[in-house]
């Protein structure tokens, strides 16, 4: 979404000064002009830094609390300045100039009703066109995230071709000493040693959102894809489909859903396991650039063919996501922990207590490309002995990507992409590495 520069809208509101009733900002005291010559010319941290410490005492001054609120709006301190602007309007409400940057405040921590009415009324209310034209960008602007909270239905299909170091995740060894058997070495059947193969993906994916009214919608989505691997590993092809449906609520910053999901996974046209269960989630965004995430997982992990694996997954998490005002950099990070239970009796090795961390940034060049890097890693500890090994399995996983998001017309995007995962365990048949190299072509609908 693209958003007018802040100093746009402080330049042009800057020349409706003079709709400003009761004394001029120009005769204010020394510190309110000198706060206000520290913002204009680009210096809004260190005016918000001068006119901070006073705010308890200047509260209620309209003079003082319009510069500290533009001042805020600069530096992205947007609940500051929605404060100190309420509290300009409510003496002088007819204050073009802090109407307008309230309504800037007020896009910014995500209630675009209030700041359309705030804005719409400040340009209706007669400002300079330059002052005009900038509240018409944030109208625009305005307009592209309510028509995202519109019931809607959206699509894509993809297709991938690639390169993977070891389509099976296997060891790297062929031969491995067993200690149940007294320290025999068996030698693993070809299908379970790292195989390499190129491969082709194709997949596609529907979702909708029913808006019910401003704060109620019926959300719902559904994915799926099929992967090919050339060169004699086809008994390693794989198909996925997931589907999920619930309902979104909406409360001024805050976003709550709760989702039921199933799905199905396959290797080797096979149906390998299946799953289902609850979601809930609840997403809080402090302004337009930053937003916090929790959620919680319940599934039933289900493997039609070997019934002592099912389990029930359970999985707690949070992130943190920051776009960047000046560079457009997106960063974010979050953790999550849970565990798998296993159903059966007398298998605890096959459940495990797991913790992750994930992380990434996404760099922009331009408005059609941005290069993207995403790590994380996962920690895996068992419940038991493995029978064979006669250890308790301890699996960490880490993996890294990196890639390049291209889009070179609208509604198309071209994704060049290195991955690498790495687990290493203390159970030999589980300890293993693959590279993946790939392009992906998506058309979105």
């Amino acid at each position: 979404m693209a958003f007018p520069r802040p100093s746009h809208l402080l330049f042009g509101l800057m020349l409706a000064a003079a709709l400003v009733p009761g004394r001029a900002l120009a005769e204010a005291d020394a510190l309110v002009r000198e706060a206000l010559s520290l913002t204009t010319s680009g210096q809004a941290k260190q005016a918000f830094d001068l006119l901070s410490p006073q705010e308890v005492a200047r509260a209620g001054d309209p003079d003082f609390d319009t510069v500290l609120g533009i001042a805020a709006n600069e530096t992205g301190q947007y609940t500051r300045a929605v404060f100190a602007l309420e509290r300009v309007l409510a003496v002088q409400p007819g204050n073009a100039r802090a109407r307008a940057e309230l309504g800037r405040a007020l896009f910014a921590v995500g209630d675009t009703q209030a700041a359309r009415a705030l804005l719409q009324q400040t340009k209706d209310q007669g400002v300079p066109v330059e002052a005009a034209q900038t509240i018409d960008q944030f109208l625009q602007a305005i307009d592209r995230v309510e028509e995202s909270g519109r019931s809607s239905l959206k699509g894509y299909a993809e297709a991938s071709i690639g390169h993977d170091s070891n389509v099976n995740s296997g060891p790297g060894i062929s031969n491995v000493a067993v200690p149940a058997f007294g320290g025999l070495v068996l030698t693993l059947n070809p299908g379970g040693v790292k195989t390499s193969a190129g491969y082709a993906t194709v997949g596609g994916g529907l979702s909708g959102r029913y808006v019910i009214d401003p704060r109620w919608s019926l959300i719902g989505n559904v994915n799926g894809s099929f992967r090919h691997n050339s060169g004699g590993a086809s008994q390693f092809d794989i198909d996925q489909l997931d589907a999920n449906a619930g309902a979104s609520y909406r409360v001024e910053r805050n976003e709550y859903t709760l989702v039921a999901q199933v799905g199905t996974y396959g290797v080797g046209h096979e149906r390998l396991r299946d799953q289902a269960g609850l979601v809930g989630e609840w997403t809080y965004r402090l302004d337009g650039y930053r937003q916090f995430n929790t959620y919680l997982q319940l599934s039933r992990l289900t493997y039609p063919q070997q019934r002592l694996r099912d389990v029930d997954r359970n999985v707690i998490g949070g992130s943190y996501a920051h776009l960047f005002r000046d560079s457009g950099l997106l960063a974010f990070g979050g953790l999550y922990l849970g565990e798998e239970k296993v159903r059966a009796s007398g298998v605890p090795h096959l459940g495990h207590k797991l913790f992750g961390l994930r992380a990434g940034v996404q760099k922009p060049f331009s408005e059609t490309l941005a290069i993207f890097l995403t790590g994380g890693y996962e920690d895996r500890r068992f419940g038991g002995d493995d029978p064979l090994f006669m250890t308790t399995r301890h699996d960490k996983q880490s993996n890294l990507n990196l890639g390049l998001s291209w889009a070179p017309a609208k509604a198309w995007r071209v994704t060049p992409q290195l991955a690498y995962v790495r687990t290493k365990s203390n159970v030999p048949i589980a300890d293993y590495d693959k590279t993946m190299v790939s392009v992906t072509v998506r058309r979105e609908f």
